[in-house]
């Protein structure tokens, strides 16, 4: 079993480093690579501890801005604003984490997006965010002085090579003892107290970790697109990231991996399915789908909590285990 994963994710990471020689634009394969590492960090609050947070675009976004800003004013090196950015988002989670980790349920969930909307309201007012223009011309400069990231090729391996490092690392925290320790506060926390593990504790580590990975992506995705807007930080990117995580398998590594893709290729790829559907079949209906994303992916939504909600790879996991139950 960990031979035949070890082998998926070897012929993905294959994949990915023969994309742009296969006609993929680097671009956009990193801007999904980033949404990517941005729901697998959710995945590891949620599908691993069990806490359903609807503020973690605070985190996606605030590191955004600090990274633009660093770089953009301060002039600070890539290396350091992708550092600032992390650092932002971890410490924004180290404070939403002191409010909101001693609730549960839904009132966990409420407070942690009355946070994320008093953040967004604040990025709205700030001088230095650009208001409703967002933060815009941020230079990608040169990695530790040598490697020229204006060239969107080395841009794709340097933020290929981080989002493969960021995702090593969930990895590794989801079987490592601290992990093990997140898996009984999801099934009882109460046994967890019982056995005398500090579960608040844990929780704010788990919501710091899962934040600042978060302002990894964020960080990231401003170096790579040159700017930051406040649709980073709006309510709305904490349901694409929820959607992402559902939609791809809650509780499964690979999971997010595969609704980030889902999602994005929607969002980019509509449109011209909906002309190949229109040109086929003569409905010029089809024709408008580029413009009701927002509705397809709803209908998405719908149908995955309603015909499988452990979600694609969730449901391929299940079906593999049933598989070998017969044998």
């Amino acid at each position: 079993m960990v031979n035949k994963q070890f082998l998926g994710y070897a012929l993905l990471l294959l994949a990915l480093i023969a994309a742009p020689f296969l006609g993929a634009y680097p671009i956009l394969v990193i801007k999904l690579l980033c949404f990517a590492l941005f729901a697998s960090a959710f995945n590891l609050l949620l599908g691993f501890t069990g806490f359903l947070s609807f503020g973690h675009a605070a985190f996606l976004g605030s590191a955004g801005y600090a990274a633009g800003h660093v770089m953009k004013v301060w002039g600070w090196t890539p290396e350091l604003g992708l550092l600032a950015g992390m650092v932002a988002g971890a410490a924004l989670g180290g404070l939403f984490g002191l409010f909101a980790i001693r609730r549960q349920g839904i009132y966990f969930s409420m407070i942690t997006l009355a946070l994320a909307q008093m953040f967004f309201f604040f990025c709205l007012q700030a001088p230095f965010t650009g208001g409703e223009d967002g933060l815009q011309g941020v230079p990608r400069g040169k990695l530790f002085g040598l490697l020229d990231l204006s060239s969107d090729l080395v841009m794709y391996y340097v933020g290929l090579v981080i989002v493969v490092a960021a995702f090593l690392l969930i990895v590794r925290t989801v079987h490592s003892p601290f992990g093990q320790i997140l898996k009984a506060i999801k099934e009882n926390e109460p046994r967890a107290i019982s056995l005398g593990y500090d579960t608040n504790r844990f929780k704010l580590i788990a919501f710091m970790i899962s934040a600042g990975l978060s302002g990894l992506a964020g960080a990231l995705k401003t170096e790579v697109l040159g700017f930051a807007t406040l649709s980073d930080v709006h309510w709305s990117m904490s349901g694409s990231v929820i959607l992402m995580t559902l939609v791809g398998g809650l509780g499964t590594l690979s999971g997010p991996l595969v609704g980030a893709a889902v999602v994005i290729a929607l969002e980019n790829k509509l449109g011209e399915v909906g002309n190949w559907i229109a040109a086929v079949s003569g409905i010029e209906w089809f024709k408008s789908l580029g413009e009701s994303v927002s509705l397809v992916t709803g209908l998405i939504f719908v149908v995955c909590v309603m015909a499988f909600r452990r979600g694609i790879m969730g449901e391929i996991i299940a079906l593999r285990d049933r598989l070998r139950a017969k044998r």
